[in-house]
C-alpha cells in the first residue's frame, strides 16, 4: 500500500510538472519571435504535455481509488486485527504448529534426557576403569581400597547398560510417534499453504491491474497524442511561413505612403467652446501672476482658477488656457514678467466656476472688461480677475464670440 501511494504521489507531481512547463513556454513562444506553421508545430508541444498531464492525474486516481483501496480492502477481510496486537490468523498458525508437534516435543525431551544420563554414565564407567588401573600400579594401595575401586567399575558398568536401554527405548518411542507428528504439522501447513496461495494469487492480480494502469502505450488517447504531435509537427512549412512573413512583414505587405490631400473646411473647422467643452474633462489653472501695469491698481487681483479636470498643470507650463480660442491649441499669450503678487487671504479661498458656454447669461466672469465698458450681468457680485496677455502672433477671430490678437499687443481679459 505504502509502494502504491507513493507511486500515485510521483504520478501527480509529475503532472503538475507537466501542466506547468505547457504554460510557462506556451507563453514564451506565443510572445516570442517565432511564427506561422513552425510556431504552431512547437506550440503542439505544449498540448500533449498537457494531455499526458491529464493520463497521468488519471493514472494517479487509478492506482488510489482502484488499487490502494483494493489491498486495503483485501486486508481487513484477510488479516483481523486483536485487541492485543498482531492478526488473527497468526496466532492460529502458531497455535496449529504449537498443537501438532506438542506429543512429539514431550517425547523428544525425554530422549534427550536419556541421551544425556547415558554419555554421563559412560563417563564415570571410564574415570572409575582408568583409576582400577593405576590403583594396581601403585603397591602402597591396600587391598580393601582396591575392592572398592572394583565395585565402582561394575556398578558403573552396570549404569551405562541401564541408561543405554532407556535411551534406546525413548529413541524408539520418539521414531514412533515421529509420522503422526508429521502429518499434524503438515495438517497445519497445508492450510497456511492454502492462506498463502490466496495471498500470492491476489498480489498477482493486483500487479497486474497497476501495470495496466501505468502501462500507457495500451492506451488509445495515449497513442493519439503523439500521432496528432507528429502531424503537427510535419505539417511545418518553412516555404509557407517565408511566404506569411514576407505577405504580412516584408515587401508584400500593405502599404500606406503619403498622398496629396485637399484643403477642406470642414477639417479645419474652428470648434466652438461649447464643442470644446464636450471634448475635454477641463483643466486647473494655478498661479496665475500679474503684469507689471497691474501691480499699481489695488482694484485688480490675481488668484487661482478651479477647474474640475483628471489633470492639473501650472500656467507657467506650455498649456494655454485659452485654447478654445482657435484650432491649433498653440499658445496665445505669455507673461510680462515673473513677479508674483501675493493675493489676499479672502480671494485665495474663493472658488471660481468656469463651466464655459456660448450663452453669455451662464458666464461667472462678471467683471469690468478690457475696454472699460460694464458688463450688463453687473448684479453678480463676484470678485474678478484680470489677466494681460501678449500674443505671439496674429490671428483673426473666425466666430462672433472670438477676438482677435496683433503680435506683441497686449489684451486684458476678466
Amino acid at each position: 500500500m505504502n509502494c502504491i501511494h507513493e507511486r500515485a504521489r510521483i504520478e501527480k507531481v509529475y503532472a503538475q510538472q507537466l501542466t506547468e512547463w505547457a504554460k510557462r513556454w506556451k507563453q514564451l513562444v506565443e510572445k516570442g519571435p517565432q511564427y506561422g506553421t513552425v510556431e504552431r508545430a512547437w506550440c503542439a508541444f505544449m498540448s500533449e504535455a498537457e494531455k499526458v498531464s491529464e493520463l497521468h492525474l488519471e493514472v494517479k486516481g487509478s492506482l488510489m481509488n482502484e488499487d490502494f483501496e483494493k489491498i486495503k480492502n483485501w486486508q481487513k477481510e484477510a488479516f483481523h486485527k486483536q485487541m492485543m496486537g498482531g492478526f488473527k490468523e497468526t496466532k492460529e498458525a502458531e497455535d496449529g504448529f504449537r498443537k501438532a508437534q506438542k506429543p512429539w516435543a514431550k517425547k523428544l525431551k525425554e530422549v534427550e534426557a536419556s541421551k544425556k544420563a547415558y554419555h554421563a554414565a559412560c563417563k564415570e564407567e571410564k574415570l572409575a576403569v582408568s583409576r582400577e588401573t593405576n590403583s594396581k600400579a601403585d603397591p602402597a594401595l591396600n587391598p580393601e581400597q582396591l575392592k572398592k575401586l572394583q565395585d565402582k567399575v561394575e556398578r558403573s558398568k552396570q549404569d551405562v547398560l541401564k541408561t543405554k536401554e532407556k535411551y534406546e527405548k525413548s529413541l524408539k518411542e520418539l521414531d514412533n510417534a515421529t509420522p503422526q507428528y508429521m502429518e499434524n504439522m503438515e495438517q497445519v501447513f497445508e492450510q497456511c499453504q492454502q492462506f498463502e496461495e490466496k495471498r500470492l494469487r491476489f498480489f498477482r492480480e493486483v500487479l497486474l491491474e497497476v501495470q495496466k494502469h501505468l502501462d500507457l502505450s495500451n492506451v488509445a488517447s495515449y497513442k493519439n497524442i503523439y500521432r496528432e504531435l507528429e502531424q503537427n509537427i510535419k505539417t511545418a512549412d518553412a516555404v509557407e511561413d517565408l511566404r506569411w512573413f514576407r505577405a504580412n512583414q516584408g515587401p508584400g505587405m500593405s502599404m500606406n505612403w503619403p498622398q496629396f490631400e485637399e484643403w477642406s473646411a470642414d477639417l479645419n473647422r474652428t470648434l466652438s467652446r461649447r464643442e470644446k467643452k464636450k471634448a475635454s474633462d477641463g483643466v486647473t489653472l494655478t498661479g496665475i501672476n500679474q503684469t507689471g501695469d497691474q501691480v499699481s491698481q489695488p482694484n485688480k487681483h490675481s488668484s487661482s482658477l478651479s477647474v474640475q479636470s483628471n489633470t492639473v498643470q501650472s500656467v507657467q507650463s506650455s498649456y494655454n488656457p485659452f485654447e478654445d480660442e482657435e484650432d491649433t491649441g498653440s499658445t496665445v499669450s505669455e507673461k510680462e514678467d515673473n513677479k508674483i503678487k501675493n493675493v489676499s487671504s479672502y480671494e485665495k479661498n474663493q472658488s471660481y466656476p468656469t463651466d464655459w458656454s456660448d450663452e453669455e447669461s451662464n458666464n461667472p466672469f462678471s467683471s469690468t472688461d478690457a475696454n472699460g465698458d460694464t458688463n450688463p450681468f453687473d448684479e453678480d457680485t463676484s470678485p474678478a480677475m484680470e489677466v494681460r496677455v501678449r500674443a505671439l502672433y496674429d490671428y483673426e477671430g473666425q466666430e462672433q464670440d472670438e477676438l482677435s490678437f496683433k503680435a506683441g499687443k497686449f489684451t486684458a481679459f476678466t
